[in-house]
């Protein structure tokens, strides 16, 4: 056995609760946000896990995210390394975007070509699989040997670079990581074996508030 790699991401952002697209964009989290953030660290304080480092992107929401997820299990002050690798996917002319209005701008079928097929992006952005193309080599160069050490790694970070993690980690196509939404502020815990397949992933909460 390796060690254990917790995945969380991001409560509520200000442009969630608005039904705008966000990507790269910064937004802060919502009340509600700190609330799913805070009840994930309690999940994982009751679990009874500490961390040896922390992950999360240039933007603030999951950078708020970590923080309060530390706080919550007695180690604020833990070591936290930002990247822009873990970045949520860039959406491109859609940041910034009400997903109403965009969908009466190109059409609804256009758009949810672009929110869930797996390698076509928005004007000027990224798909799932652009997003992965940087995803993955931070994972394997930056976090997984940590975690192969056996250290414990929380990565916080946004819905579509985890997207692009767990479906390395559960292994799966890109049709049935098109289905798979994670809901805000759940914490997924995976133990690694020492070959960095999963020995067991563990969901702390409640997967169905996905959105």
């Amino acid at each position: 056995m390796s060690g254990t790699l917790v995945l969380v991401r991001h409560g509520q952002s200000e442009w969630n609760l608005k039904n705008l697209f966000t990507g790269w964009r910064d937004p802060g989290l919502t009340e509600l946000g700190v609330q799913e953030a805070n009840a994930g660290g309690k999940a994982l304080a009751d679990y009874g896990i500490k961390f040896d480092v922390a992950y999360t992107s240039a933007l603030s929401r999951a950078q708020k995210t970590c923080q309060i997820v530390l706080d919550n299990v007695g180690q604020p002050n833990l070591e936290t390394i930002r990247d822009e690798a873990l970045n949520e996917r860039d959406y491109g002319d859609l940041s910034g975007l009400n997903k109403d209005d965009a969908r009466a701008k190109w059409g609804e079928e256009q758009v949810h070509v672009w929110r869930r097929s797996y390698d076509v992006p928005p004007p000027g952005g990224e798909s799932l699989r652009d997003t992965g193309a940087r995803v993955w080599p931070y994972y394997m160069t930056e976090i997984l040997p940590r975690v192969l050490r056996g250290e414990t790694v929380l990565v916080a970070a946004h819905g579509n670079s985890l997207r692009a993690l767990v479906m390395v980690l559960d292994r799966l196509s890109k049709e049935e990581i098109l289905k798979l939404n994670l809901a805000t502020g759940v914490p997924m815990v995976y133990k690694l074996k020492a070959d960095s397949t999963v020995a067991s992933k563990e969901v702390l909460g409640d997967m169905s508030g996905a959105h």
